[in-house]
């Protein structure tokens, strides 16, 4: 299984000739939906979905859109595409066994609305868990991607959030807000004190699992 990490929260999975993207949003380039053969959003906040590079997308090639149920008004038309999937459901996407995880997205603040969000557990392999810290049953995974930074987070939570995990390797997720002084420092923190082999994978960057 090869996975391509994109900016911020996108990444693309390929395995067995099928592909996933999950979260392309607008901080991503949309030639990450470029053969997509299934896309899985965690939720509807813009930055983890670029409604309108999915509709170009599903212009050029339809392909189904797995998520949470709240995703269709927010797709519009392209909601058509979307197969609602719920906290704890299992289906597949692509050709490969995806598990769904949550059902909330983390608190920014109490008087922002709460989101539904999903996490989304790939093959048994790959852990994405959009905009909240669940830890999925299956623990320890293989490969974690880790939200190091966001509105809702604070280091610590984060930290403990990938120990709980107990990934053979996480990488960093949620990195676009940050400059180059937030990441060194957040990169070194996580490097020290994850417990894991920790590494930030520029955009673009593609390794094998």
């Amino acid at each position: 299984m090869r996975l391509t990490k994109y900016a911020h929260s996108c990444i693309r999975v390929e395995h067995d000739g099928g592909v996933i993207v999950v979260d392309p949003g607008m901080f991503s380039d949309p030639a990450a939906l470029d053969g997509a053969d299934a896309v899985l959003i965690t939720h509807e906040h813009p930055d983890h979905l670029d409604v309108a590079a999915v509709r170009m997308q599903l212009d050029r090639r339809p392909f189904p859109i797995h998520g949470p149920a709240s995703l269709a008004g927010t797709l519009g038309d392209a909601a058509e595409a979307l197969r609602p999937v719920t906290a704890g459901e299992s289906f597949t996407a692509a050709g490969v066994a995806v598990r769904a995880y949550g059902g909330k997205h983390a608190v920014i603040h109490p008087d922002l609305p709460v989101l539904d969000n999903l996490g989304f557990l790939i093959n048994d392999v790959v852990y994405h868990p959009g905009d909240a810290l669940v830890v999925p049953e299956e623990t320890p995974v293989d490969t974690l991607f880790a939200p190091i930074h966001a509105p809702w987070s604070k280091f610590s939570e984060v930290l403990d959030f990938i120990r709980a995990v107990a990934p053979r390797r996480a990488y960093a997720l949620h990195d676009g807000l940050l400059n180059d002084n937030g990441l060194g420092l957040l990169n070194r923190q996580y490097s020290a004190l994850s417990g894991t082999e920790y590494q930030r994978l520029e955009p673009g960057s593609r390794v094998d699992v």
